[in-house]
């Protein structure tokens, strides 16, 4: 009876362990998702911090050619300014017409005089028809047009 008594004390003694082996079980999982969580966070926020700095960095990029855009368009405006069109045309050779000079060509059946007429927009192009096409029609006119092809096909091979 000695053994017996023996194996019941035995099964006590673990029954009183098995909520503390719960306990660290669940603290344990608890601890393993938070460590998930946290790097899963710290993961999505690096994430979001390298894109952060690929903005700024396209941000000063698209200033910087919107700068350079902008100084080559005053660029172009002063070497298109009259004078310096007309300085650098002296430095090729040609010099002002005077009104002798000038050659007026005739073009026959063109009035300068004549009165401009603005053409006035239809305000009435028509109705347009009603969509009323469904499954069914829109199947026939595919087996039509396939048909016809087909026929076209045959009378040209003939």
């Amino acid at each position: 009876m000695q053994a017996r008594g023996d194996w019941f004390g035995h099964v006590l003694d673990r029954a009183r362990w098995r909520p503390q082996r719960q306990a660290v079980a669940l603290a344990t999982l608890g601890l393993f998702v938070a460590v998930i969580m946290g790097a899963l966070y710290l993961s999505q926020s690096a994430h979001m911090s390298a894109l952060g700095r690929q903005l700024n960095d396209m941000i000063s990029a698209r200033n910087t050619l919107e700068q350079s855009v902008e100084q080559l368009r005053g660029e172009i405006a002063i070497l298109q300014s009259m004078p310096r069109l007309q300085a650098r045309a002296e430095a090729m050779g040609f010099i002002p017409a005077d009104a002798d000079q000038i050659i007026y060509i005739v073009v026959d059946g063109y009035d300068p005089e004549r009165e401009i007429q603005i053409v006035p927009l239809d305000s009435d192009a028509g109705a347009l028809p009603d969509y009323n096409e469904d499954f069914g029609g829109w199947v026939d006119a595919l087996f039509d047009d396939i048909r016809r092809q087909l026929e076209t096909f045959g009378q040209e091979a003939q």
